[in-house]
């Protein structure tokens, strides 16, 4: 069962979307803002439900407030395999550091592939959790942010980087 809850950050409202697994266990599988590239379209199957998200909300909370540098959430976002290769790279990220995208591109396994490799840092569905804001141009110019190049300067100044 799909599962969602909204919640108000410093970006504008977030909507939180997450999987209730047949062992009980709860999933989260997309975190995106209000106006993104790629916005989550709640569905009407979709049943609303703050409750699974306390611990994500508690957290994202917590990081915006600048007492947390990495989440610790149980997350299964989807995509294809090369996706989810390049989407687990950002974790490699520290918090507090940026890369470029040619930087990433060799993280994931992938030299050379640098504009496949941004276009699956725009498609990565947990906004903030998985850390495309810290993916930068090799000029070091802030580029291609689904959340918009406002929200990307916004947290990297949150963490420090500018």
């Amino acid at each position: 069962m799909t599962v969602y809850t909204t919640t108000d950050s410093p970006l504008g409202e977030l909507t939180l979307v997450g999987e209730e697994t047949p062992d009980e266990a709860f999933v989260l599988t997309s975190v995106t803002v209000r106006g993104q590239r790629g916005e989550v379209t709640v569905q009407p199957r979709w049943r609303y439900d703050p409750t699974p998200f306390v611990e994500a909300e508690r957290q994202l909370k917590a990081y915006f407030a600048g007492e947390l540098r990495d989440f610790d959430l149980p997350l299964a976002p989807r995509g294809t395999a090369f996706r989810e290769r390049v989407w687990a790279a950002l974790d490699t990220i520290p918090y507090g550091s940026t890369v470029t995208y040619r930087e990433l591109s060799a993280r994931a396994g992938s030299p050379g592939a640098v504009r496949a490799i941004g276009g699956a840092v725009g498609a990565n569905p947990l906004m903030i959790i998985r850390p495309c804001h810290r993916v930068i141009g090799s000029d070091g110019s802030l580029t291609g942010y689904a959340g918009g190049l406002d929200r990307k300067r916004a947290l990297l100044t949150l963490e420090g980087v500018l």
